[in-house]
């Protein structure tokens, strides 16, 4: 029985974990970088322990250190969230030698298909893969060579890890040697390891992905797809369940693939198996995740069941509670993350203190964050501030579900992405299912002319509100039905800035 448990991680995520510990009844014990002294994860725990400076790799990366601090506190078990050390095999070997569980899958299965270089080599022939070679890249090769085996364009990608970091797209021999240098550097800093390999990219795909759960005993369930399709750089935006281009024939088939895949290596705990499916709906293995995934919770809606619970309780050694002829996911799921970036600026990161916030609420409407007044948004850590995840009877619904929730959610201090995640709700082609992985870059123009018109409106309103708040005054109210103008609007924004 698990009573104590070290949280390997901090933001949403370590929140997200420790409502569940708590109500399973289990001591959670947070850590906290320089950087993340006083946020909502280490205040929401029992204990929270210092681990060092903010940059990852003198912190959350130091497996020592959180050994150690799991040790010193007492825990008997460690939960590592996702990304940081959350797939790395020597993490959880070290917390198995030093006799704590680790929530999560056993080093041998993380070296077996954790890492997308030995997973492409052991599951060849298990499931269906890219087409065209691959090969290890830890020595720069002749790009001359690559061209010559796969063609342009090809795909750098970090060996470990996930996330869209260490990743780069190469369409021509003059960008190779600058792209492979940024995904080792991203993928080193992001995940403790360079290595990166390449592939032969597959152009425009849909990304679907399959959740599954093992346990100690044999058992593997799968528990539906979820599309995650629309990505910048890599990186998703917006996650959904069910996919709306996969039918029940083709769920089977990966569904069946992604548990032929972890029973090849005794896989237990919580992971996903990711595919890419091309125009002619054939679907090829892209990466094995063995963590939980960011975008969990819309698997969670649909379903019932709490990942992480299920995660605890087989780390504790107990099986399945259900069998796969039990799963049966209802209604429609949608997951936006909520990150602190400039669409208008090629998605760049954007920094400050969160000077206040605003919730959505309503039926069916989760918010997974870790957000706090005088928060500090700064570079050292992923720019996702929140995850904001509806449920509706049916698509339709749930999409209008979700555009009603963002434009209730109002962050104050940083730009985000709400206001391009409104746009793409509302986007024809989307709400028809029509899109894959190059949809951003298809209505770029478009969805950032209709976010900047959204954009603009969400920041007055915001800020306004918000110094309404402050100020203990009301702002004249409009008259009639007809809003304030924009122009006083802005004035107000502008008296905003300069303080009273």
């Amino acid at each position: 029985m698990i009573r104590s448990v070290l949280i390997a991680n901090r933001g949403e995520i370590a929140v997200r974990v420790i409502r569940t510990l708590r109500e399973m009844g289990k001591r959670c014990i947070a850590v906290f970088s320089e950087a993340d002294a006083g946020a909502p994860h280490a205040a929401l725990a029992d204990e929270a322990h210092p681990i060092g400076p903010p940059a990852p790799r003198e912190s959350y990366l130091r497996i020592d250190r959180l050994i150690e601090v799991a040790l010193e506190a007492g825990c008997d078990a460690v939960h590592p969230g996702y990304g940081f050390l959350s797939e790395n095999a020597d993490f959880a070997e070290a917390c198995r030698q030093a006799g704590l569980a680790f929530i999560g899958p056993s080093p041998e299965s993380i070296r077996a298909i954790g890492h997308k270089l030995n997973a492409r080599t052991l599951l060849q022939g298990k499931v269906p893969t890219v087409p065209g070679q691959f090969c290890d890249i830890g020595h720069a090769p002749d790009v001359h060579e690559l061209e010559r085996e796969f063609g342009f364009p090809f795909l750098i990608k970090a060996a470990s890890g996930g996330g869209g970091r260490g990743m780069r797209v190469v369409r021509t021999a003059e960008g190779f040697a600058r792209a492979l240098s940024e995904a080792r550097s991203e993928a080193g800093a992001a995940f403790g390891d360079p290595t990166v390999f390449v592939e032969k990219y597959v152009e425009n795909p849909r990304h679907v992905e399959i959740q599954l759960l093992g346990d100690t005993h044999g058992n593997v369930v799968w528990l539906g797809e979820r599309e995650c399709s629309i990505q910048r750089r890599h990186q998703k935006l917006v996650e959904e369940t069910p996919s709306p281009a996969v039918d029940a024939a083709l769920r089977r088939a990966m569904g069946e693939a992604a548990v032929r895949a972890a029973k090849a290596v005794g896989y237990h705990s919580a992971g996903t198996v990711e595919f890419l499916v091309d125009r002619d709906r054939e679907f090829y293995f892209l990466e094995v995740n063995t963590r939980l995934q960011v975008e969990h919770p819309v698997t969670e809606m649909v379903t019932g069941l709490d990942l992480v619970r299920e995660q605890v309780r087989v780390a504790e050694g107990e099986p399945l509670s259900f069998r796969q002829e039990d799963v049966a996911p209802r209604g429609h799921a949608i997951e936006c993350r909520i990150c602190a970036e400039d669409p208008h600026q090629r998605f760049m990161p954007s920094t400050g203190e969160i000077a206040g916030y605003e919730l959505p609420g309503g039926p069916f409407v989760r918010i997974d964050h870790a957000l706090s007044v005088g928060g500090k948004v700064g570079l050292f850590y992923d720019s996702m501030l929140a995850k904001l995840i509806v449920w509706a009877a049916d698509r339709e619904a749930a999409l209008d579900r979700m555009a009603r929730a963002l434009r209730e959610f109002r962050i104050v201090g940083v730009r985000t992405t709400i206001p391009l995640s409104v746009a793409i709700m509302g986007h024809p082609e989307f709400r028809a299912g029509r899109y894959d992985t190059g949809f951003l870059d298809r209505h770029a123009g478009e969805l950032l002319r209709e976010n900047g018109n959204v954009e603009l409106a969400a920041l007055l309103a915001a800020a306004l509100e918000y110094e309404q708040k402050r100020r203990g005054a009301p702002l004249p109210a409009a008259h009639g039905n007809h809003a304030s103008s924009g122009w006083t609007a802005a004035a107000r924004l502008e008296g905003l800035r300069k303080g009273p």
